[in-house]
């Protein structure tokens, strides 16, 4: 079996934080799925556990990061082509994400940044597959 990631997200509104996803094109696994919690599916091996933050709370003595004024986490995730991460990071801002700053271009890799409804932050990143063949 593949190793699998479960990120877990404090979110103040579940069916808001549903609803932006589902605009992007991602879906949820209903079987981990309830009213504290959306299963979103980003692959095969990689999920992000969205969780009321009242919820969230029961799994650390932690406060919860104020995304407003601090990073909790820089979420990562290849997109299999340039017009890809403008494409999923447009549909991002038009959900109601905001922008977390300017298009990256750095040799062979490019890529776009933004915070969702809850502020966490997400970067998309191509690398032209010609460059890794070195």
């Amino acid at each position: 079996m593949s190793t699998m990631i479960f990120v877990n997200l404090p979110v103040k509104d579940l069916e808001r934080s549903r609803k932006f996803f589902t605009e992007l094109g991602y879906s949820f696994n209903p079987q981990f799925s309830d009213e504290n919690a959306a299963c979103l599916v980003i692959s095969d091996t990689i999920f992000a556990m969205l969780l009321v933050e009242d919820f969230f709370k029961t799994f650390t003595k932690k406060r919860i990061a104020d995304t407003d004024t601090h990073q909790e986490v820089l979420i990562a995730l290849s997109v299999d082509s340039r017009e890809g991460v403008d494409e999923l990071a447009d549909r991002a801002l038009a959900a109601g994400g905001t922008s977390a700053g300017e298009p990256m271009e750095e040799g062979p890799m490019y890529g776009r940044s933004f915070y969702d409804l809850d502020g966490h932050h997400w970067e998309l990143t191509w690398m032209d597959p010609a460059a890794l063949q070195g």
